[in-house]
């Protein structure tokens, strides 16, 4: 399967003039100075609806005809897609349906709402809220709208790639999210046109990964789409969850951009040092909606990993006072408590002692260790919990 022609690309640039936004690209000193080489970043988590997909809806409402735009469009959705449909067809004057897992980011099914869709909870996965879409298809008449398993789309998508062409044109490797694939294979498709020796790197979330980049929880690309990456994308990467939530922590300290997981992990392939060739690397920042649950979460356990948190475990004496000393010891070392918990049960503990689980602020991996070895020079036994 070929995928999108240039010249579909080009058409689908001309429908999207005015509607999508042409997003800006960022230089990151702090990125770059991790990375060891210059960084830049496709803010797509600034597009309307907050990613990337509104170029491909759009698009696709746009090549319907009137009596399929009466009829209605169905999706299959954990979010970003979903939204963008809703948008575009509140746009495009058509009802909107759009089935999503039962655990969807509520954040992302809200906004769909919002735009006027009517939300459907089918199925534990996205492909158990796939064949519920499909399934509502055939009884309505609908149309049904795949987020990567259709030319239209792609090529709405592979606008980004028009743009990275004329936004940064000495880009020697252009970073992309893969789930189901449709963004890379559009990128991809449209630089080889444009910027033919740019390398095109995709990056996946590992399986551990997939709670924090829910937008790219596939199992697999589809048929177009991985007929497209096997011979456009030079290779494909894959980042862990704890990489990407580090991404995800310095793109807001530093760059003052909130991103979701699976915007994110571009950046965290280029942090880790898995990103090959020569020259400026971009980063494309698939998208920004990140429910604020999972936004805490995330942010937690990425601090945790780059030794901004210390979570540790201890013992004190069961008597008045016993818990107040060890915190009056840690306040001496200009170190902020973030939470405290007392174990009795589910440790190990001797007559006359009680657990105490502590989450302490600190500096970096460095301060953690200090930290650590002054706790146990007090007397204190102390595990480190993550």
């Amino acid at each position: 399967m070929a995928g999108p022609t240039a010249s579909e690309i080009e058409e689908a640039r001309r429908r999207l003039d005015g509607v999508a936004r042409v997003t800006p690209v960022f230089g990151s000193e702090t990125l770059s100075r991790l990375a060891g080489r210059e960084v830049l970043l496709k803010a797509e988590n600034l597009q309307r609806t907050g990613s990337f997909k509104i170029r491909g809806a759009v698009n696709k409402l746009a090549m319907l005809s009137e009596e399929e735009r009466r009829a209605g469009v169905v999706a299959a959705s954990a979010g970003n897609h979903g939204q963008a449909l809703a948008w575009a067809a509140r746009r495009a004057g058509a009802p909107a349906t759009i089935f999503v897992p039962q655990d969807a980011p509520m954040a992302k099914v809200d906004a769909a709402r919002g735009y006027g869709a009517d939300v459907v909870f089918a199925g534990a996965t996205l492909e158990e809220a796939l064949g519920a879409a499909r399934e509502h298809v055939s009884a309505s008449g609908a149309t049904f709208v795949h987020p990567f398993e259709d030319t239209t789309v792609v090529a709405g998508q592979a606008t980004i790639g028009l743009e990275l062409a004329g936004q940064a044109p000495d880009a020697g490797v252009v970073v992309v999210p893969i789930g189901g694939g449709g963004l890379c294979a559009g990128i991809a498709l449209a630089l080889r046109e444009q910027r033919p020796r740019t390398r095109v790197v995709g990056v996946r979330a590992e399986p551990d990964g997939f709670g924090i980049a829910d937008g790219i929880a596939v199992k697999h690309p589809g048929e177009l789409t991985s007929a497209v990456l096997e011979r456009t994308v030079d290779t494909i990467v894959s980042v862990s969850a704890e990489e990407i939530s580090e991404a995800m922590v310095l793109l807001v300290e530093r760059t003052k951009l909130l991103v979701e997981g699976a915007g994110a992990v571009g950046v965290a392939a280029l942090l880790a040092g898995r990103v090959e060739g020569d020259g400026p690397a971009l980063a494309v920042l698939s998208g920004g909606n990140i429910d604020a649950t999972t936004l805490i979460a995330v942010l937690r356990r990425g601090l945790s990993a780059a030794g901004r948190f210390l979570a540790v475990r201890t013992r004190v004496p069961d008597r008045p006072g016993g818990l107040l000393k060890l915190l009056e010891l840690v306040a001496r070392e200009r170190v902020s408590v973030v939470e405290v918990a007392h174990r009795r049960e589910g440790v190990e503990l001797d007559v006359g002692e009680t657990g105490v689980d502590l989450t302490l602020a600190t500096r970096d991996e460095a301060h953690c260790a200090q930290l650590l070895a002054t706790m146990r020079s007090w007397g204190y036994p102390v595990e480190r919990l993550r």
